[in-house]
């Protein structure tokens, strides 16, 4: 039933969260957009703390960092004094098991990054023919997110999470109690549980579960988002290994679950399925609109929706209640992004997350990076209209751009994205005029950080690259860390967190001398 309740629910969980400084979800607030209010942030650090900093930096030293398993996608979250990430099982701290090619979640002391708890789960197998997921053994690619005690994030193997913030040492609490079985392989020997393990609350298995039915097409990348009571989210639905044929076209694109107790409660209706190119891997957002509460969610048909999250009951013999759709924006029509979908100049899904700025939403459409170059676009979107927006609700295009999964972060009026094949813009978040673009040469499927003046991000060829935010170009740093940044840089509590596939480091600016 749409209650009073639950719109002020949602908007306190909107505004609020657990300390002031942490950044407890993916894009640090519910609209994603991935600006920090920290200050003091360092813009060159070395990695091995041995080099010096360039004249005019804020040199950094690194507090701790933090050894990963062999993939690391998506983003820290850090809150309550501790920082969570996911990973893949390819872990170093603890011997007793050793699981290859499955998932790993891991939290740190955010003090100390020394090991809380640590969840690992054994590479996903199915007798399905023709499944083509977690192949790539990409590990666990959602960000999760936090609220009190409670970890919220989507698993290697497409399963929907609730994780005790606290892991084990205050015992194990339910109704989920199978975590040492959950950890062992096929076959494998069932190790008991110890006081550095994982704490799971429940368990929604998108794939087996009844009410979602998904057919994950290479990874389950959603990042979960909590509305009032609900948590919202994509089962990352797909086509088989022929890249054709979609097995299960009427499983939904977004779900609601009882935070509390995992029950799927509503889904939505607007019919993806059967028009999706590949996959479905964007996050959900969300913010008001006019006063209104809307949920953002882009489609793995070029589609970038609005629904009500305020779920309607079950009508008829339905089990579920619906998500109802207040608009849809078609990027690729927009864009004249048609024909073949492999095509350079071929329609793309919506990868990245729809961001929320002042009443409209700024979204990019791409593709597997594996593709290739091709085409690409950036929309700005009146989120003010209702129904088939694809004309009406253009504000502007920039089409200037090759293929994006990199989400969009606007600050003081300007708007900041990336390219897959290396490309960094700024433009004006009102008009679209491109004000400077600079190619690092490398691929990027990081998103664009903004704190303290500074626009950080980072590309698959191991750099940290940090810009001065405003209209003028200037690079400030490079900072080069060995390995491949896939995750977007993140800032808390005076630390900022640059993770790589293999490491996670916190650094902090080095203490002025007096």
């Amino acid at each position: 039933m749409r209650s009073t309740l639950f719109i002020i629910s949602a908007l306190i969980t909107t505004i609020t969260a657990a300390r002031a400084a942490d950044w407890t979800q993916w894009g640090g607030q519910a609209a994603r957009n991935m600006v920090s209010a920290e200050k003091r942030l360092p813009d060159w650090f070395d990695p091995d703390s041995q080099g010096t900093a360039p004249a005019g930096s804020v040199a950094g030293v690194v507090r701790w960092k933090a050894e990963l398993g062999i993939h690391s996608y998506g983003t820290p979250v850090i809150s309550g004094g501790r920082v969570f990430v996911g990973t893949s099982s390819n872990l170093p701290y603890d011997s007793r098991r050793d699981i290859k090619g499955g998932g790993g979640i891991v939290c740190f002391d955010e003090k100390t990054g020394k090991l809380v708890w640590q969840l690992v789960t054994p590479k996903f197998t199915t007798k399905l023919p023709k499944f083509n997921f977690d192949h790539l053994s990409t590990g666990v690619c959602s960000t999760g997110t936090v609220e009190g005690n409670r970890l919220y994030v989507v698993s290697d193997r497409d399963e929907l999470l609730c994780l005790d913030t606290a892991g084990l040492a205050n015992g194990n609490d339910g109704p989920f109690k199978d975590e040492a079985a959950m950890m062992t392989p096929a076959g494998g020997t069932v190790v008991p549980l110890a006081g550095t393990d994982a704490d799971i609350i429940w368990k929604l298995d998108m794939i087996d579960d009844p009410d979602v039915n998904a057919w994950p097409q290479d990874a389950a990348d959603c990042s979960p988002l909590i509305l009032g009571d609900y948590v919202y989210v994509s089962p990352s639905n797909g086509v088989d290994e022929s890249h054709k044929n979609i097995p299960r076209p009427n499983a939904p694109s977004i779900i609601a679950v009882d935070k509390k107790t995992g029950r799927v409660v509503v889904r939505d209706r607007a019919g993806v399925g059967p028009k999706i190119f590949h996959g479905e891997w964007s996050s959900p957002s969300a913010g008001k609109v006019n006063g209104r509460m809307l949920l953002f969610w882009g489609g793995g048909d070029g589609v970038c929706y609005a629904f009500d999250p305020r779920p309607t009951p079950p009508t008829g013999g339905d089990r579920l209640g619906t998500l109802e759709t207040v608009w849809r924006f078609d990027v690729n029509a927009a864009a004249g992004r048609h024909g073949n979908y492999r095509t350079k100049e071929g329609p793309s899904e919506v990868i990245s997350t729809p961001v929320l700025y002042k009443n409209r939403i700024y979204v990019t459409i791409g593709q597997d990076p594996t593709h290739g170059r091709g085409h690409g676009a950036l929309a700005c979107i009146d989120a003010t209209k209702k129904g088939d927006i694809t004309q009406s609700g253009l504000v502007w295009l920039f089409g200037d751009i090759d293929r994006s999964i990199s989400t969009v972060t606007i600050a003081d009026g300007l708007a900041y994205a990336a390219d897959e094949f290396g490309m960094v813009f700024c433009l004006d978040a009102d008009t679209g005029k491109l004000h400077w673009k600079y190619d690092t040469k490398k691929p990027i499927c990081s998103s664009p950080m903004v704190a303290d003046g500074k626009v950080y991000i980072g590309t698959d060829g191991g750099d940290l690259w940090v810009f001065a935010a405003g209209t003028q170009l200037k690079v400030i740093n490079t900072i080069h860390v060995g390995s491949a940044i896939a995750a977007t840089p993140v800032a808390a509590n005076g630390t900022l967190y640059v993770q790589t596939q293999n490491w996670l480091y916190a650094v902090e600016a080095a203490k002025r001398s007096r």
